[in-house]
């Protein structure tokens, strides 16, 4: 009798494990982690995800690098060591000296996106809502994960639209490189926690029509990025935005448009550099 009862609420317990609905992100193991998002243990004291490349990559991994061209406004060209080839901002304005696989577009202008990209363009990622809805890409591109932060966009009436504007934050060879699109706002803590550590940041400094110099270095100085790498520059000098940063920063004027960085290779004391034609 014991028996027959044992047995009976072991099979009950299988039943109900076999039953019981698991959940979502269970359920799909293929979706990509993010190696540098932030953890948010307890905002708004937002900590960073402690990242140790002896852990995640091996020496050669560390070493690997990705070139970053300036092509003009807020176009660079990245460039991975599998050879993938990302355009941020993508308008066909500032063309790259090849097709890229993937583009990134924001809205604020049309200097900033374009509804005819070439067809040959595999990946075209919008920062704002297609449909009535949010723009959230997750997507791997041979050795790159790209995902996006949305922010608040000002229309041409002045209101706010809410996540018309895009983060794209591109993950490889253990670098976290994030391009800051058309921002309009300085960022909350769920921002911050969301778009976690970024190594490499392509800011705006036109000193207004993003924001103004003062509340963009607040906001470059939040990121604690290694590298900044200045765009989107219309008006004032890039001076009136490097003057905003104190003896913490480096600040250095680059004698080509590109540049070659690994995740080795960064400095260890924050560097704004300019890259030629910004």
């Amino acid at each position: 009798m014991m028996t027959r009862l044992f047995l009976f609420a072991f099979a009950a317990i299988v039943l109900l494990h076999v039953l019981w609905p698991m959940p979502a992100h269970a359920q799909d193991a293929r979706l990509p982690v993010s190696q540098c998002q932030a953890i948010a243990q307890g905002l708004p004291d937002v900590t960073f995800a402690n990242f140790k490349p002896a852990v995640l990559l091996n020496v050669q991994a560390a070493a690997e690098e990705v070139t970053i061209t300036y092509i003009g406004h807020s176009t660079f060209l990245i460039e991975t060591p599998d050879g993938v080839s990302i355009a941020t901002d993508f308008s066909g304005w500032y063309a790259p000296p090849k097709v890229p696989d993937v583009v990134t577009m924001n809205k604020a202008h049309s200097s900033h996106y374009t509804l005819t990209p070439d067809p040959a363009i595999r990946h075209v990622l919008h920062g704002w809502g297609d449909d009535g809805k949010l723009a959230d890409h997750d997507i791997v591109v041979g050795d790159t994960y790209i995902r996006n932060v949305t922010t608040d966009i000002r229309s041409f009436g002045g209101a706010m639209e809410p996540d018309g504007n895009s983060i794209f934050i591109f993950e490889v060879a253990g670098l976290c490189i994030g391009h800051l699109g058309h921002l309009h706002h300085e960022l909350d803590d769920t921002d911050y926690a969301e778009i976690g550590r970024l190594d490499v940041v392509m800011v705006p400094v036109d000193g207004g029509l993003t924001m103004g110099a003062e509340s963009m270095s607040r906001v470059v100085t939040r990121l604690r990025s290694s590298l900044i790498l200045p765009m989107h520059r219309r008006g004032p000098p890039v001076t009136n935005f490097l003057q905003m940063f104190g003896d913490g920063f480096d600040k250095s004027f680059a004698t080509s448009d590109n540049l070659r960085v690994s995740l080795r290779s960064l400095p260890r004391k924050p560097l704004i550099y300019i890259l030629q034609g910004v």
